[in-house]
């Protein structure tokens, strides 16, 4: 763990892993919620960092931090969603190439993780989701499309992502959802948020 000042009222915890962001995120959560962290304001994870914004005493708090005996993330935490997917993606073909499967495969194979939101970031209400085998990994598109539409679910490296809105972008699509992923008059407007539990489930192309 590396605690860097980040302002005079923000600190950023650089960590060895993924999971260990999110279990640090987790357990800030749970601290706050507890009223264990009085003075502390927005905290933003990311692939490998937790920022904790408004902090009324920095230092402090990074002392605390070195002291605290983190655990894993509780697989039973989070909310639930659950995403309906048509496996009709353009780069559907390209991902069964490089995974050595049909493309109807690649459903059953995306289709049997269970994912979860790491962070957010890129566009309002974009998550980025772990759960995919690390042996499933692809690199993104060569070319990254002018227009990505909105519902796309889509792979890079080993993240999942669903595009919340058009926009440009390189992942690989392999499906759409109809799923309304950001809606500013819904609350919370974002509808996967940090630690969300996310399944994707199969339906047929019209």
């Amino acid at each position: 763990m590396r605690i860097l000042p980040a302002g005079e009222h923000a600190l950023l915890v650089e960590l060895p892993t993924g999971e260990a962001a999110r279990a640090l995120h987790a357990e800030l959560l749970r601290r706050r919620a507890a009223n264990e962290l009085p003075g502390t304001g927005e905290i933003v994870p990311a692939a490998r960092t937790v920022l904790i914004d408004g902090v009324r005493d920095p230092a402090a708090l990074a002392r605390r931090l070195t002291r605290w005996k983190v655990p894993p993330v509780p697989a039973s935490t989070g909310r639930d969603v659950t995403l309906r997917v048509r496996y009709d993606g353009p780069d559907l073909a390209d991902v069964a190439a490089l995974w050595g499967v049909g493309p109807a495969d690649v459903a059953e194979i995306h289709a049997a993780g269970v994912y979860r939101v790491a962070f957010c970031g890129f566009a309002p209400g974009f998550g980025y989701l772990t759960g995919l085998p690390e042996r499933y990994a692809v690199p993104r598109r060569a070319t990254p499309r002018t227009r990505v539409p909105p519902g796309s679910v889509a792979l890079a490296d080993a993240w999942t992502g669903v595009y919340p809105g058009a926009s440009p972008g390189g992942w690989q699509l392999i499906g759409t959802t109809d799923a309304v992923l950001w809606d500013t008059g819904r609350e919370p407007a974002a509808l996967l948020a940090p630690g969300t539990r996310v399944r994707f489930v199969p339906e047929t192309p019209a």
